[in-house]
This record gives C-alpha cells, structure tokens and sequence, in this order.
C-alpha cells in the first residue's frame, strides 16, 4: 500500500504469549477503518498526501458537511504520505490490513498529562542529600543560575513545570500479530497516551536509537 500509515485507537496493554513461550508486554491498537476523503497532487496541492478520515461526530459545521458530502461525519482527519496515489481514491477504506506481523512501526500520540510536577519527577533529579540539616530539600532543585556573569538564569533550564501531555512519538515497535477482520494490531511495547485516545500508526521511518 502506498499509505504510509492509519489513524487508529489504543485499547490497553495485554500480556502475549509467542509462539517461543515468551512473555510480552503488548498494547493493543485499533486499526481503523479509516475512509479516504481527499487526495492531494502535486498537481493541484504542490504535493502527494492521502487525508483519511476516522472516528464520529455527532454534528459537523456547514465547512465539514460540504467537505464530507456523502462519506460520513469523521471526527478526525490527518493527511499521510503517499509513495503513489495508483489505485487509491475517495471512499475507499484502510485499516488492519496495511501491515502485518513482523512489520516495524512507529505511533504517535498524546501523552498522558501528569500536571505541574517538580524536577525530581519531571526530569530525574536526584534532589539533595538527605542528612546535615537537610530536612526541607530533599526534592529541591538546587541552584539554576550563575553569578556576576552572566548574572541571570539561562534559557532552557530544566525546572518544575507542566508535564505530558504532548506530541510523543515511539519508534520501532514491533507488529506481534495483525488481525484486519476484528480491525486490531498488536505490538510489543508501550504506547503514549491514554485508553481510547487516537493514535497515529505509520511504518517505521528509521533505526532505534541505541542507548549509551
């Protein structure tokens, strides 16, 4: 398929038996259906894009309707990357079947939001040591700037401040198994977001990065 990837939904985390009895940790996503309801060309556009369609809304605004003339009402709609628009045009549906087990992918998605959390908890602080009257800093951050020069504090400091809830890519998972009658792929790993949030499912795009 020349769709680099679906809109899809996470479900949940579930433990997976392979066929080597191993053990895995694996999210469960639903693929699709998602509906084609444009094509972009590098004619028209400047470029080559599928915007495909998924989940329901209850009421669309009279832009959305004349949009979405005869094709559903989608609460959401991303474009993705075509390799070739061949074959592909509006109405026609994706889901499950676009890849299958062994494939590597990567999803995207919101993360959870953790609210305004301190540097321990938001960027691995070790915080202060715990003896010689230290009894209030333990999770303190410690000193954020310099002295007379340059005598201010530095842009880009990590400190407290909101967490999650943000773009998270993760890379490189793995499809254990794919099942496009039930509109399911399960991979191995974590996924970013919460149960029933979207999540965008596209082919991998690169090597892990390996950790020093």
């Amino acid at each position: 398929m020349a769709v680099e990837g679906i809109l899809g939904k996470k479900l949940g985390m579930v433990q997976y038996i392979s066929k080597e009895g191993v053990v895995l940790g694996c999210t469960v996503l639903e693929a699709g259906p998602c509906l084609v309801t444009q094509v972009r060309t590098r004619e028209r556009d400047g470029y080559e894009a599928v915007q495909l369609g998924f989940g329901t809304k209850k009421r669309l605004n009279e832009p959305e309707k004349g949009h979405l003339k005869g094709l559903g009402n989608f609460r959401f709609l991303r474009e993705f990357k075509a390799d070739s628009l061949d074959g592909i045009e509006v109405g026609q549906r994706l889901g499950a079947e676009m890849f299958a087990a062994g494939d590597k992918i990567d999803v995207t998605a919101t993360s959870k939001g953790r609210g305004f959390q301190g540097g321990v908890k938001r960027h691995g602080f070790h915080g202060g040591p715990k003896t010689h009257g230290q009894s209030d800093r333990h999770r303190a951050p410690g000193s954020i700037g310099s002295g007379t020069t340059p005598g201010r504090v530095l842009k880009g400091q990590k400190m407290a401040g909101h967490m999650g809830a943000q773009r998270t890519t993760t890379r490189n998972l793995e499809v254990v198994e794919s099942n496009p009658a039930r509109g399911i792929l399960i991979v191995s790993g974590p996924v970013p977001g919460a149960r029933d949030g979207l999540v965008r499912i596209r082919r991998a795009t690169g090597a892990a990065k390996k950790k020093v």
